[in-house]
Protein backbone atom coordinates (compact mmCIF):
# COMPACT_ATOMS: atom_id res chain seq x y z
CA UNK A 1 0.00 0.00 0.00
CA UNK A 2 0.84 3.63 -0.66
CA UNK A 3 0.34 6.52 1.13
CA UNK A 4 -0.73 9.42 -0.44
CA UNK A 5 -1.94 13.20 -0.03
CA UNK A 6 -4.21 15.32 -2.02
CA UNK A 7 -3.09 18.36 -2.92
CA UNK A 8 -4.43 21.69 -0.98
CA UNK A 9 -2.95 24.52 -3.40
CA UNK A 10 -1.69 24.91 -6.70
CA UNK A 11 0.30 23.66 -8.84
CA UNK A 12 -1.86 20.49 -9.22
CA UNK A 13 -4.53 21.36 -6.09
CA UNK A 14 -6.80 18.44 -5.93
CA UNK A 15 -4.32 15.89 -7.27
CA UNK A 16 -2.79 13.14 -5.43
CA UNK A 17 0.63 13.25 -4.56
CA UNK A 18 3.47 11.83 -2.67
CA UNK A 19 4.01 13.76 0.73
CA UNK A 20 6.22 16.34 0.34
CA UNK A 21 7.92 19.89 0.54
CA UNK A 22 10.61 22.11 0.97
CA UNK A 23 13.35 22.09 2.57
CA UNK A 24 14.06 24.47 5.90
CA UNK A 25 17.16 26.77 5.79
CA UNK A 26 18.15 25.15 9.05
CA UNK A 27 17.10 21.15 8.25
CA UNK A 28 19.09 18.47 6.59
CA UNK A 29 17.38 16.63 3.48
CA UNK A 30 16.55 13.59 5.91
CA UNK A 31 14.76 15.62 9.00
CA UNK A 32 12.51 17.77 6.63
CA UNK A 33 11.40 14.29 5.11
CA UNK A 34 10.58 13.31 8.25
CA UNK A 35 9.25 16.55 8.98
CA UNK A 36 7.06 16.57 5.90
CA UNK A 37 5.78 13.47 5.94
CA UNK A 38 4.66 13.92 9.48
CA UNK A 39 3.17 17.46 8.84
CA UNK A 40 1.30 16.40 5.93
CA UNK A 41 -0.02 12.78 7.40
CA UNK A 42 0.85 12.21 10.80
CA UNK A 43 3.01 9.38 10.37
CA UNK A 44 6.23 9.37 12.36
CA UNK A 45 8.72 6.28 13.71
CA UNK A 46 9.64 5.18 10.50
CA UNK A 47 12.20 3.25 8.62
CA UNK A 48 13.36 6.18 6.19
CA UNK A 49 15.78 5.56 3.23
CA UNK A 50 16.84 7.93 0.41
CA UNK A 51 15.80 6.72 -3.20
CA UNK A 52 16.54 9.03 -6.16
CA UNK A 53 16.84 13.07 -7.05
CA UNK A 54 15.38 14.34 -9.88
CA UNK A 55 16.36 16.85 -11.57
CA UNK A 56 14.55 17.54 -14.63
CA UNK A 57 14.24 21.28 -15.54
CA UNK A 58 10.61 20.97 -16.46
CA UNK A 59 9.57 18.74 -13.27
CA UNK A 60 7.88 21.65 -11.32
CA UNK A 61 5.43 24.01 -13.33
CA UNK A 62 7.01 26.91 -10.30
CA UNK A 63 10.19 26.55 -11.71
CA UNK A 64 13.27 24.99 -11.45
CA UNK A 65 12.82 22.69 -8.24
CA UNK A 66 15.52 19.65 -7.47
CA UNK A 67 13.87 16.68 -5.70
CA UNK A 68 15.47 14.25 -3.04
CA UNK A 69 12.91 11.04 -3.02
CA UNK A 70 12.81 8.95 -0.14
CA UNK A 71 10.39 5.98 1.11
CA UNK A 72 9.55 4.84 4.35
CA UNK A 73 8.21 1.56 5.52
CA UNK A 74 6.42 0.70 8.41
CA UNK A 75 4.21 -1.95 9.79
CA UNK A 76 0.44 -1.04 9.17
CA UNK A 77 -0.16 -1.41 13.27
CA UNK A 78 1.76 1.47 14.17
CA UNK A 79 0.23 4.07 11.30
CA UNK A 80 -2.39 6.25 12.83
CA UNK A 81 -2.51 8.66 9.24
CA UNK A 82 -4.63 11.83 9.40
CA UNK A 83 -4.50 14.98 6.84
CA UNK A 84 -2.55 18.08 8.09
CA UNK A 85 -1.13 22.03 6.79
CA UNK A 86 -1.21 21.69 2.89
CA UNK A 87 -2.49 18.43 2.42
CA UNK A 88 -6.43 18.03 2.09
CA UNK A 89 -6.91 14.59 2.45
CA UNK A 90 -4.36 11.56 2.71
CA UNK A 91 -5.63 8.07 1.70
CA UNK A 92 -3.62 4.07 0.84
CA UNK A 93 -3.77 3.03 -2.42
CA UNK A 94 -2.54 -0.41 -3.63
CA UNK A 95 0.24 0.17 -6.14
CA UNK A 96 -1.90 -1.47 -8.97
CA UNK A 97 -4.39 0.55 -8.45
CA UNK A 98 -3.63 4.17 -8.03
CA UNK A 99 -5.42 7.19 -8.64
CA UNK A 100 -3.76 9.52 -11.83
CA UNK A 101 -0.67 11.81 -9.72
CA UNK A 102 0.94 15.19 -9.51
CA UNK A 103 3.82 15.84 -10.70
CA UNK A 104 6.82 13.48 -11.73
CA UNK A 105 5.76 10.96 -8.78
CA UNK A 106 4.41 8.43 -10.79
CA UNK A 107 8.09 7.69 -11.98
CA UNK A 108 9.27 7.79 -8.58
CA UNK A 109 6.55 5.47 -7.17
CA UNK A 110 7.79 3.04 -9.75
CA UNK A 111 11.34 3.59 -9.03
CA UNK A 112 10.66 2.62 -5.54
CA UNK A 113 8.82 -0.17 -6.16
CA UNK A 114 11.70 -1.89 -8.30
CA UNK A 115 14.22 -0.49 -5.52
CA UNK A 116 12.18 -2.07 -3.12
CA UNK A 117 12.02 -5.42 -5.43
CA UNK A 118 15.45 -5.84 -6.09
CA UNK A 119 16.26 -5.65 -2.32
CA UNK A 120 14.35 -8.42 -1.11
CA UNK A 121 16.85 -10.49 -2.78
CA UNK A 122 19.67 -9.48 -0.58
CA UNK A 123 18.31 -7.51 2.29
CA UNK A 124 15.92 -7.71 5.65
CA UNK A 125 14.07 -4.58 3.86
CA UNK A 126 10.71 -6.45 3.87
CA UNK A 127 10.61 -6.85 7.71
CA UNK A 128 10.20 -3.42 8.04
CA UNK A 129 6.54 -4.14 6.92
CA UNK A 130 6.15 -6.64 10.02
CA UNK A 131 4.57 -6.00 13.58
CA UNK A 132 6.39 -6.76 16.48
CA UNK A 133 5.68 -10.27 16.34
CA UNK A 134 4.49 -12.05 13.10
CA UNK A 135 3.79 -15.93 11.32
CA UNK A 136 6.39 -16.87 8.56
CA UNK A 137 2.90 -16.85 6.88
CA UNK A 138 2.10 -13.03 7.51
CA UNK A 139 6.08 -12.41 6.48
CA UNK A 140 5.33 -14.43 3.30
CA UNK A 141 1.88 -12.62 2.36
CA UNK A 142 4.48 -9.34 2.13
CA UNK A 143 6.82 -10.63 -0.21
CA UNK A 144 4.39 -11.90 -2.01
CA UNK A 145 2.74 -8.55 -2.44
CA UNK A 146 5.68 -6.49 -3.40
CA UNK A 147 7.06 -9.07 -6.19
CA UNK A 148 3.28 -9.72 -7.48
CA UNK A 149 3.84 -13.51 -7.14
CA UNK A 150 3.14 -16.53 -5.60
CA UNK A 151 5.68 -17.98 -3.75
CA UNK A 152 6.56 -21.44 -2.74
CA UNK A 153 5.76 -22.20 1.53
CA UNK A 154 8.73 -24.36 1.73
CA UNK A 155 11.60 -22.85 0.15
CA UNK A 156 10.31 -19.30 1.19
CA UNK A 157 9.94 -20.28 4.91
CA UNK A 158 13.93 -22.38 4.59
CA UNK A 159 15.11 -19.26 2.89
CA UNK A 160 14.20 -17.08 5.67
CA UNK A 161 15.06 -19.14 9.12
CA UNK A 162 18.53 -19.78 6.84
CA UNK A 163 18.90 -15.90 7.20
CA UNK A 164 19.68 -15.84 11.14
CA UNK A 165 17.86 -12.74 11.95
CA UNK A 166 14.60 -14.32 13.39
CA UNK A 167 14.25 -15.61 16.78
CA UNK A 168 11.03 -17.52 17.37
CA UNK A 169 9.20 -16.72 20.68
CA UNK A 170 6.98 -19.17 22.77
CA UNK A 171 3.94 -17.75 21.61
CA UNK A 172 1.61 -18.71 18.59
CA UNK A 173 -1.31 -17.14 16.91
CA UNK A 174 -4.24 -18.93 15.18
CA UNK A 175 -5.63 -17.95 12.00
CA UNK A 176 -8.99 -19.62 10.99
CA UNK A 177 -8.95 -23.25 11.50
CA UNK A 178 -5.69 -24.03 11.30
CA UNK A 179 -3.53 -24.94 13.76
CA UNK A 180 -1.71 -22.04 15.63
CA UNK A 181 1.53 -20.93 14.15
CA UNK A 182 4.87 -20.18 15.83
CA UNK A 183 5.50 -16.07 16.46
CA UNK A 184 8.65 -14.61 15.38
CA UNK A 185 10.81 -11.61 16.08
CA UNK A 186 13.21 -9.81 14.55
CA UNK A 187 16.27 -10.03 16.15
CA UNK A 188 17.44 -6.16 15.33
CA UNK A 189 14.17 -4.76 14.98
CA UNK A 190 14.57 -1.41 13.25
CA UNK A 191 17.79 -2.23 11.67
CA UNK A 192 18.14 -3.59 7.63
CA UNK A 193 20.71 -6.07 7.43
CA UNK A 194 22.03 -7.61 3.93
CA UNK A 195 22.10 -11.29 3.35
CA UNK A 196 24.09 -11.94 0.46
Amino acid sequence: MLLLVKRAHEPFAGAWALPGGFVGIDENLETSALRELEEETGVTGVYLEQLHTSGEPDRDPRGRVISVAYYALTPSDRLHIHAASDAKAVAWFALEDLPPVAFDHEKIVNMAHRRLVAKLDYSTIAFQFMPEMFTLSELQAVYQIILGEELDKRNFRKGVLAMSCLEHTSERRRNGNHRPAQLYRLKSPGRVEFIK
